[in-house]
């Protein structure tokens, strides 16, 4: 595509059609505190060749990069990605569909999007999955506002606070304004939430948890699903790594009646950060208060295999104030993605690869805790956990970077409580020796 500036000409005319003297008069509004003064101190054009070393320079002065090893999850996991999900996702009919507003026309995305529910609904135990969300922080916060939905007159919800913390932070942005109450349960010295915390409300609409939680440590949903049920209110399970029920049984089996989080697991890059992808699922009964699309499968009148739009976003123009929402462009590739990742692993993929990643992490753990490291909760893990490095030793994660090697997250700004703990993330992508490099570097 050609670059066509304007010309003066063009400005000119622009400009009499506003009534505006100058260009800078459209920023008129700017307070002069907030306009720069000077021009911007940009180097000198470059050359294609000279560029791309001057790019190349600069992207190894950041980022963990190749040649380090990084135990940094938190949220966004490295694992290996199949070589022809890459293949697949960069045909054009995948890389370039988008949501289909004609939905008749566009069977290939609906067969897509089909696939990939089943199969989240398969992984996740719940009857329904939608067509995906944005990430895990807005799936969660949606499931909230569907349970307050379904509740109706209820305006309470309770979150733990061993749910991710960004996660925490997009709730409370969204709830702020609405006029709902927010409690927080806090954790135990286990890492898990505290049943305690949570008292008798009949207020209480529904209660988040995350599983395996910020800590990497495995939730009791059986148990909080049967007390939550016996006082009619729902069981929301949040993750932010879907990799663990590969192993782990489903949310939708031990009582979740929503089960949401993130889905950059399932065969997409972590590219920096983002884009991530919201995975949502609930039970058939609560489907129609559920946000986001759903594709369904029928017949035609031939008597050929269709695929439709069950429920479209197209109903905010019919239920207006009462229509769910509808941020859920991500099926266009990240959802065709994930299903793609997990149709070549298969149920046994699935499961073979959540047992390397289990394995390496407790390795890991049993070997730092041999080199003098403090592990502070007890609950059985997943592929992340919380580790407190020697009081003598307060230097180590200074010298671990030195060597190259990303010592996980470091929790203080997080939870001030935890201040000299890190949480620590090994999967599939660690070697033996990676691993050993860590230990070896703690315990020196």
């Amino acid at each position: 595509m050609r670059y066509l500036p304007h010309t003066q000409g063009d400005l000119q005319e622009m400009l009499q059609a506003v009534r505006a003297q100058s260009l800078e008069d459209l920023f008129s509004s700017v307070p002069d505190a907030c306009r720069r003064e000077q021009d911007l101190r940009l180097p000198g054009p470059l050359s294609e060749w000279e560029l791309d070393t001057h790019l190349k320079q600069l992207a190894e002065t950041t980022g963990p990069g190749q040649g380090r090893a990084s135990f940094l999850g938190a949220g966004s996991y490295d694992h290996y990605i199949p070589a022809t999900i890459q293949a697949l996702a960069s045909r054009s009919e995948f890389y370039t569909a988008y949501t289909p507003y004609q939905p008749e026309i566009s069977q290939g995305t609906l067969q897509a999007v089909f696939e990939y529910q089943s199969l989240c609904s398969r992984l996740l135990g719940l009857e329904v999955s939608n067509a995906s969300m944005y990430d895990g922080a807005t799936a969660l916060t949606e499931a909230l506002f569907m349970a307050l939905r379904i509740a109706k007159k209820k305006k309470t919800v309770a979150v733990s606070k061993a749910i991710h913390p960004h996660y925490r932070q997009v709730i409370r942005t969204y709830f702020e304004p609405m006029g709902f109450t927010v409690l927080e349960l806090d954790y135990t010295a286990e890492g898990q939430t505290d049943t305690a915390t949570l008292q008798a409300n009949e207020d209480l609409a529904a209660v988040a948890l995350q599983s395996p939680n910020f800590f990497g440590c495995i939730e009791d949903l059986s148990s909080w699903a049967e007390r939550l049920h016996a006082n009619k209110a729902l069981l929301i399970t949040a993750f932010s790594e879907p990799l663990a029920y590969g192993l782990f049984k489903s949310p939708g089996s031990l009582g979740a009646d929503i089960a949401c989080g993130e889905g950059q697991s399932l065969g997409i890059s972590q590219s920096f950060g983002g884009p991530g992808l919201g995975l949502f699922t609930t039970r058939k009964d609560y489907m129609r208060n559920m946000p986001g699309r759903l594709v369904g499968q029928t017949r035609d009148r031939d008597g050929k295999t269709g695929y439709v739009l069950t429920l479209a976003t197209r109903e905010q123009h019919i239920r207006r104030e009462k229509a769910t929402s509808n941020i859920c462009s991500n099926q266009g590739l990240c959802a065709t993605i994930a299903g793609m990742y997990l149709a070549s692993l298969g149920g046994t993929g699935l499961r073979d690869l959540a047992v390397l990643n289990r394995d390496k992490a407790e390795y890991l753990k049993q070997q730092l805790r041999e080199a003098g490291c403090q592990i502070p909760f007890s609950a059985t893990t997943f592929n992340e956990f919380v580790v407190r490095f020697p009081a003598a030793k307060q230097d180590i994660p200074e010298r671990l970077l030195a060597r190259g090697i990303i010592p996980g997250l470091h929790l203080g700004p997080y939870y001030p409580e935890l201040e000299d703990h890190y949480l620590l993330n090994a999967t599939e992508t660690k070697s033996k020796d990676d691993l050993d490099a860590l230990v070896k570097e703690v315990a020196a």
